[in-house]
């Protein structure tokens, strides 16, 4: 499976991007997130994380291959998350995702479903789906900074940030204030197995 693709941008369309990449042609799927940082950039080089899937009835006999990119590896890990919910289908992942991925996130977990509905695509059935589904999945998403990726090297498994989180939570803390505790923590680069040391280590530096 193509899980990258590096060329030259020959077209940035509504909802897609046309790629050189040697003596072929590429069309990606990409969300209005990505053609809004896209547009302007014609004949430049660009890398894209790619996933595909097949469009079309397998009863009318016609599947498509279509592939689908996105600037960060982030960006393609949470559009997999939005795909698991049920009813959200790639195409209206795709479409959801016109804004950035730290500031659904941040919805998502503050359970926003105003904010969840603006997005193109998502009513508020859909909108209650994914705070259900996601809640407590999206941590790492939301404490990444805009247009950051998820350090590859974070030692901590994103679970383990995800259940600390929700302690927080269950204690008094804001949404935000549970962030910027985990955020001071995280810097630090140390390993934690459970949320009870992240806790630790959070109660340590008030003291």
């Amino acid at each position: 499976m193509l899980s990258a693709i590096t060329g030259t941008i020959n077209r940035v369309l509504a909802d897609a991007v046309r790629i050189q990449a040697g003596p072929l042609e590429y069309e990606v799927l990409v969300p209005e997130l990505v053609v809004r940082q896209l547009h302007g950039n014609t004949g430049q080089e660009i890398t894209l994380h790619t996933s595909h899937y097949l469009e079309g009835s397998p009863m009318q006999g016609r599947l498509v291959p279509r592939l689908i990119g996105f600037l960060t590896e982030a960006e393609l890990e949470f559009f997999e998350l939005l795909c698991a919910v049920e009813g959200v289908n790639v195409r209206k992942a795709l479409k959801a995702m016109s804004r950035p991925v730290t500031e659904i996130a941040d919805a998502i977990q503050r359970a926003d479903r105003r904010m969840l509905e603006e997005l193109p695509g998502i009513g508020k059935a859909t909108a209650e789906k994914i705070i259900n589904a996601l809640r407590n999945k999206v941590t790492k998403f939301a404490l990444m900074r805009k247009g950051a990726e998820w350090p590859p090297e974070q030692p901590t498994a994103p679970d383990v940030w995800d259940l600390a989180y929700e302690a927080l939570r269950s204690v008094g803390h804001t949404a935000e204030e549970a962030r910027q505790l985990l955020e001071k923590v995280r810097q630090s680069g140390k390993r934690y197995e459970n949320p009870e040391e992240v806790l630790l280590a959070i109660y340590a530096q008030k003291t």
